[in-house]
C-alpha cells in the first residue's frame, strides 16, 4: 500500500533517525545470502495470467479491457506457473507477489483468512503448485505480509460486528463505541488504515492478536515460501514487535527474507535485528530525478514520494543523492535493499516519463549495475504502461503482438549482465566522473572490473580522464558489455595517457557497460 498516515491509536511518533543518533548503532546485521544475488519480479497477481484450470466465477472483466478499481481480472497462481519458463528466460530469480490470502478486493490487502488462499487464485492447491515449480527452476517465493490491519470480513473483527461489546475479541482491534458502525458512514467509530472503514486496525498490544500474527509468519514459511515483503510495518509503532517477528521467522528459516514497505529513511527498522531490507523508494525518487527528462508530475500526486522528487538532479546532485544513500546503512544491508523504479503503489516508471523509453532503459541499466536486489514490476520489459492506482495495475498482455520487443531483449541483456559478473552484486561501488548530466561509476572485486557510463543528457559528452591511474593504467582495454541502443556492435576501447578512455564519446540519453579484459601491469 502507499506511505503511511498515522493511525489514530499510534501512541508513539515513528523516531526519525536523522535527529536520534542513539538507534544507529550497527547490531551485526546478516542478511539472506541469496538476496544478494537475486533478480526480482513483482507481480500484481489478479492481472498476469489466467489459467484455464482454476474455476472462475462469471462475473469478472475482459482480460484487455482497462483495469478498474473493484473489478477483477481473475488472474491466479496457476496462470504464473504455467509461465514460470517466460520468467526463467527474463532472467528472474525471486518473485514477490502482492496479497494471495482469501480476501473480498482485487488487490486482497483487505485479509479475511491469514491461512486461506483466495479460491479465485486457484486456493492452497495452486500456491503449492507454482512454490514447487519455481523452486525447481530455481527461482523463489515472497509474500506479501499484512499485518497492520485486517478486513470487516475477517472472524473477529466480524464477532464484534455482530455482537458488539459482548464479543470475546473486542480487544483485537480499538473500538469507540458500540454498535460497530462499519458500513454506511465514512467514519468508523474504530481505527482504521487511512479511516477506510474497510481496513480496521489490529489492536497489536493484545497478546492474542500478537500470537496470531506470528503465526501466520511461521505457517506459510513451513509450507514453502522464502519470506515476507510487509505491508506498511511502520503503522506497527513496535519495535519488539518486529524483533520477535523475525526470531519467528528466522527459526523456520534462516534464509528468509524480511523486506519492509518504508518509503523514506528506514535506519530505525535496518539495524539488523528486525528488517533484511526495505522497498528502496529512495533509489525510485533518484531514478525519477535524474534519468527523467520530463516527469508527468500528475503521476507522482498522492504518492508516496510526492513533494520527494526532485526534477532536473545533474550529475553531481544525482551522485550526490546516490552516495547518502549507500552511505544510510551498514554494507549487509545495502546489499539486500530491494532497488524498484515502480510498482502496484506507483505509476509505472514509463508513464512518469511521458513515454520516453531512453529514461526507462538508462534507470534500468543503472539499477542492474547497483548495489542490491534489483526489482522489475511485471510487463516494464515490455513496455506497459499505466498511470497511478488502477491504471498500473493493468493485465499482463499474452499477445506478443503488443509487446515492445526490442525493450524486452534490453531487459534480458541487462539482466543477464548482472548475473553474469559477481562485481555488479558484490563488488565495490566507485563513483569516478559526474558532470553536466553525466555519471560514470565502477564496480570492481579481486576478478572483475566494469565501468558503467550514463548520459542523461541532450548533448553527447566527451569523457574526461578517469581519477588518477590506480583505477585503470595506461593501456587497459574496455570492452563493451551493454548499452541502451540495440546495436549489435561491440566496442572496444584502451586507456590511454592520463586515464582518458580514448576516441571516447556517449550519444545523448544513452548508457554503456564496459568490461575491463586486460589491466594493464
Amino acid at each position: 500500500m502507499t506511505e503511511n498516515h498515522e493511525s489514530e491509536n499510534q501512541t508513539n511518533p515513528v523516531v526519525n533517525p536523522a535527529v536520534d543518533p542513539s538507534i544507529r548503532s550497527e547490531v551485526g546485521a546478516k542478511t539472506p545470502e541469496w538476496v544478494k544475488d537475486a533478480i526480482f519480479y513483482q507481480i500484481f497477481p489478479d492481472r498476469f495470467a489466467r489459467s484455464s484450470r482454476v474455476p472462475k466465477p462469471s462475473n469478472i472483466e475482459s482480460w484487455d479491457t482497462p483495469p478498474t478499481t473493484y473489478g477483477y481480472k481473475a488472474g491466479d497462481l496457476l496462470g504464473i506457473a504455467e509461465n514460470i519458463d517466460y520468467l526463467a528466460d527474463l532472467g528472474i530469480t525471486a518473485l514477490y507477489l502482492n496479497p494471495i490470502f482469501a480476501s473480498a478486493a482485487n488487490h486482497r490487502y483487505h485479509t479475511h483468512d491469514y491461512f486461506e488462499v483466495d479460491p479465485i487464485l486457484g486456493g492452497q492447491p495452486a500456491l503449492r503448485k507454482l512454490l514447487d515449480v519455481a523452486h525447481t527452476r530455481g527461482i523463489r517465493v515472497i509474500l506479501d505480509g499484512v499485518f497492520n490491519h485486517a478486513s470487516r470480513g475477517f472472524y473477529q473483527f466480524n464477532h464484534a460486528l455482530e455482537n458488539g461489546a459482548a464479543s470475546p475479541y473486542i480487544d483485537w482491534f480499538y473500538y469507540h463505541g458500540f454498535p460497530v458502525q462499519a458500513y454506511g458512514s465514512d467514519q468508523p467509530n474504530y481505527a482504521a488504515w487511512w479511516g477506510l472503514p474497510a481496513l480496521p486496525k489490529f489492536n497489536t498490544n493484545t497478546p492474542a492478536v500478537r500470537e496470531f500474527l506470528w503465526s501466520v509468519a511461521s505457517y506459510w514459511l513451513e509450507l514453502g515460501i522464502d519470506g515476507w515483503r510487509l505491508d506498511v510495518p511502520e503503522e506497527i509503532n513496535d519495535d519488539e514487535f518486529w524483533r520477535e517477528f523475525r526470531r519467528r521467522v528466522k527459526t523456520v528459516n534462516p534464509e528468509a527474507y524480511i523486506c519492509g514497505e518504508i518509503w523514506t529513511d528506514a535506519r530505525r527498522w535496518l539495524q539488523g535485528d528486525q528488517f533484511d531490507s526495505v522497498m528502496n523508494y529512495l533509489f525510485t525518487r533518484a531514478c525519477l530525478s535524474f534519468f527523467v527528462r520530463q516527469l508527468d508530475m500528475s503521476t507522482i500526486q498522492g504518492t508516496g514520494y510526492a513533494g520527494r522528487v526532485n526534477t532536473g538532479l545533474d550529475a553531481h546532485s544525482f551522485a550526490a543523492t546516490i552516495n547518502e544513500l549507500l552511505a544510510m546503512y551498514p554494507t549487509e544491508i545495502t546489499a539486500a535493499q530491494l532497488n524498484l523504479l515502480d510498482s502496484h503503489d506507483t505509476a509505472r516508471f514509463l508513464t512518469s516519463a511521458q513515454e520516453d523509453e531512453s529514461a526507462l532503459r538508462l534507470a534500468t541499466l543503472f539499477q542492474m549495475c547497483y548495489p542490491g536486489a534489483p526489482c522489475v514490476y511485471y510487463g516494464d520489459e515490455i513496455g506497459l504502461s499505466g498511470g497511478k492506482d488502477p491504471a498500473n495495475r493493468g493485465s499482463f498482455p499474452w499477445d506478443r503482438s503488443k509487446w515492445n520487443e526490442p525493450l524486452l531483449g534490453f531487459f534480458k541483456r541487462a539482466i543477464e549482465l548482472r548475473r553474469e559478473y559477481a562485481a555488479l552484486r558484490r563488488g565495490s561501488f566507485d563513483p569516478l566522473v559526474a558532470q553536466n548530466k553525466l555519471f560514470v561509476f565502477g564496480r570492481a572485486n579481486a576478478e572483475e572490473k566494469l565501468i558503467i557510463a550514463l548520459n542523461a543528457g541532450e548533448t553527447t559528452e566527451k569523457l574526461p580522464a578517469l581519477p588518477g591511474s590506480t583505477y585503470l593504467p595506461e593501456g587497459s582495454i574496455l570492452l563493451e558489455q551493454l548499452s541502451t541502443t540495440n546495436s549489435s556492435e561491440r566496442q572496444v576501447f584502451r586507456i590511454g595517457p592520463g586515464g582518458v578512455i580514448e576516441n571516447f564519446s556517449l550519444p545523448p540519453r544513452t548508457g554503456i557497460a564496459l568490461e575491463v579484459v586486460k589491466l594493464a601491469r
